[in-house]
């Protein structure tokens, strides 16, 4: 089979210059596979935010979910890996457009090769306060206080956090450093204990890493779509490793 695996689209951020225009990149890229993908496997933060209400859907990225749906109608299975900033994803998505949605990570057989895939944001040594942010944005109580908030509020409020981010350069280089170390470690750790599985795919820190952390255990982290524009694909015997240039 052929799959595809992308991540940190941060589509909707207050940092893109057009946003309009990198919502279209995605889709152009999404539309030039949908002939050729068995699978995509979307490494979260794919919206730069969202929440679902009951009765009512956020404006924006009418044409990626449109694109989406196209190729889930067209038979094409969409997995979608729940990061940081697109926490808040419930059922209409899912309803609607025909993805699967993972909160954490799961393990995937293509082709006789096992593939464990997460956003990587919740893997080992956490700040603090990133913690503590982690728990209460998955706290029921919280997300219902959070919704009976009119969007009026909440959705400027976050998209002004996100602004202050250091999105396009990246994480610090300390961050950088104890994040990289962080998935070694548990690529390191996974391996020892299931030694079936392959390869280790992950979004969250900006990177464009491929490594071997030990052998049979190689290490992706998939870069982003803000300035890179990078992604994997697998097509059926080899994962390889791409920049997106255009048609």
């Amino acid at each position: 089979m052929t799959a595809y695996f992308l991540s940190d689209l941060h589509l909707g951020a207050p940092y893109f210059s057009d946003s309009r225009e990198a919502e279209k990149r995605v889709v152009d890229f999404l539309d030039s596979i949908r002939h050729d993908a068995d699978a995509i496997f979307l490494l979260g933060d794919i919206l730069d935010y969202w929440y679902e209400y009951r009765y009512v859907v956020p404006r924006g990225f009418v044409r990626f979910f449109g694109k989406l749906a196209e190729l889930a109608d067209s038979g094409v299975r969409i997995v979608w890996y729940i990061g940081n900033h697109d926490i808040w994803i419930y059922d209409y998505l899912p309803t609607e457009i025909g993805i699967e949605v993972i909160d954490g990570y799961s393990v995937e057989e293509l082709d006789g090769h096992k593939f464990l895939m997460t956003h990587g944001d919740g893997i080992g040594r956490l700040k603090p306060s990133f913690k503590l942010l982690r728990k209460l944005f998955r706290n029921r109580i919280c997300q219902k206080m959070f919704s009976a908030i009119h969007p009026r509020w909440t959705v400027p409020f976050a998209y002004n956090w996100s602004r202050h981010s250091r999105k396009i350069e990246g994480p610090s280089d300390a961050d950088a450093e104890r994040m990289m170390e962080n998935i070694i470690t548990f690529t390191r750790d996974y391996k020892e204990k299931h030694p079936d599985v392959d390869y280790y795919l992950f979004g969250h820190l900006h990177l464009f890493v491929d490594r071997e952390v030990v052998p049979g255990a190689r290490m992706v982290v998939l870069g982003e779509w803000i300035a890179r524009y990078s992604y994997a694909r697998w097509d059926g015997s080899e994962l390889s490793l791409h920049i997106w240039n255009g048609r």
